[in-house]
């Protein structure tokens, strides 16, 4: 663990406060016309998936924490708990679904993902730009109510409810972005 100052802050970085492993969301450096410079920013605990902001003292001294990026495999279920397996090790890693948060609604058993790993367990998951999952339960779109942009809500193979445009029937396999829990476009 090597000690950085602000100057070094990157966004994506992974740094120790309050005795805890946050990810830096954002940072502002602010340099105001009276009183001393400031970092403004947006802090992720990795325990407990909170955000917040904090303001640090231009040049203040933190302690950056190395976390580990490691392809495991979604196996399965058991309640509460998702198990994940290594792809190189074959170790299995029990992950609580407050770590996984609302990305539950797309996981599918046999996909790989990529989780976070600080001092040997998991401390989160790095959310894909897009996922790509089969419409189950689709109602067909009435004809001539396109005009506006119209849209629908159609189910998932997970069993998650995403809202589409109306041209999307069962069986189409589509792209969502886990983040927003948005439609972003239909594949082939």
């Amino acid at each position: 663990m090597a000690t950085i100052t602000t100057a070094d802050f990157r966004k994506g970085m992974f740094i120790e406060f309050k005795n805890e492993p946050h990810q830096i969301l954002d940072f502002q450096h602010v340099n105001p016309g009276k009183g001393s410079a400031f970092v403004r920013t947006k802090l992720k605990s990795l325990k407990s998936g909170r955000v917040q902001e904090f303001t640090f003292k231009s040049g203040e001294s933190v302690v950056e924490v190395s976390v580990e990026t490691r392809e495991m495999q979604y196996l399965y279920r058991e309640g509460d708990v998702f198990i994940f397996m290594d792809n190189r090790t074959y170790e299995q890693y029990h992950v609580q679904s407050g770590l996984i948060g609302d990305f539950v609604k797309y996981l599918r058993a046999n996909d790989t993902h990529q989780l976070l790993i600080h001092n040997d367990s998991v401390v989160g998951i790095r959310l894909p730009k897009k996922v790509r999952l089969t419409v189950t339960e689709a109602d067909a779109g009435a004809k001539g109510n396109t005009a506006t942009g119209a849209t629908k809500v159609v189910t998932l193979e997970t069993g998650a409810r995403v809202t589409v445009p109306l041209f999307i029937r069962e069986g189409d396999i589509i792209a969502i972005d886990p983040e927003t829990n948005s439609y972003l476009e239909r594949s082939a």
